[in-house]
């Protein structure tokens, strides 16, 4: 697992805009949903409903899908606020933010496993591309993008890791709420894991 990445420390907490993301199916609608019980409002627009895949919804805002093609105007509107950005998508945030990053991570074998129940359910085709070829494609990726974050001077990142805190939440909220300045309900937070969502389990 990752080490936590930390850098300066905000004067104002509302100078941030607090940002969860990591691969997709890697429990980032789980941890909006934290952060939301918690006290950090979500940006989201609804568009996304609930499914058999995330039965508690998705919290995504649709826009942030246009921030390669510079739609980002909406940016500013989310300071003080969460939102879901995937990995693939953080090198579109606009610079002249402050950006607090909660990134998720999750065993690749259970991502795997569950993009591709998600695209069954939808009745997607689910075997484009081997299990092997995704995974190496995905491990590219993570560490590209681990490298990128480490260098931009506007973003803090803190590493969570999606099976540590189904294990065992205390230590996993513990780090979160000293990351986004200590003042998050955590009691709250950890009320919104549901084990039984826990489907694509792997040792």
């Amino acid at each position: 697992m990752s080490p936590s990445l930390f850098s300066k420390k905000p004067t104002k907490p509302t100078q941030y805009i607090t940002v969860v993301s990591g691969l997709p199916r890697s429990g980032t609608s789980m941890m909006i949903q934290m952060l939301k019980v918690g006290g950090i409002e979500p940006v989201t627009d609804n568009l996304r409903l609930a499914d058999e895949s995330n039965p508690k919804g998705y919290y995504e805002f649709e826009r942030v899908k246009k921030l390669k093609d510079g739609d980002t105007q909406w940016v500013k509107s989310a300071t003080g606020k969460s939102v879901k950005v995937i990995s693939a998508l953080l090198d579109g945030l606009p610079p002249g933010y402050q950006y607090r990053i909660v990134f998720m991570q999750r065993n690749m074998d259970e991502i795997l496993a569950s993009q591709k129940q998600m695209l069954i359910s939808r009745g997607e085709p689910a075997d484009r591309v081997s299990d092997q070829q995704l995974a190496e494609i995905f491990q590219k990726h993570l560490q590209k993008t681990t490298a990128w974050l480490a260098g931009q001077p506007n973003m803090q990142v803190l590493y969570i890791n999606y099976n540590d805190m189904l294990k065992d939440p205390s230590p996993s909220l513990k780090q979160v709420n000293q990351f986004l300045d200590g003042k998050l309900n955590v009691e709250e937070m950890a009320g919104v894991i549901d084990k039984n969502l826990y489907r694509q389990r792997k040792s």
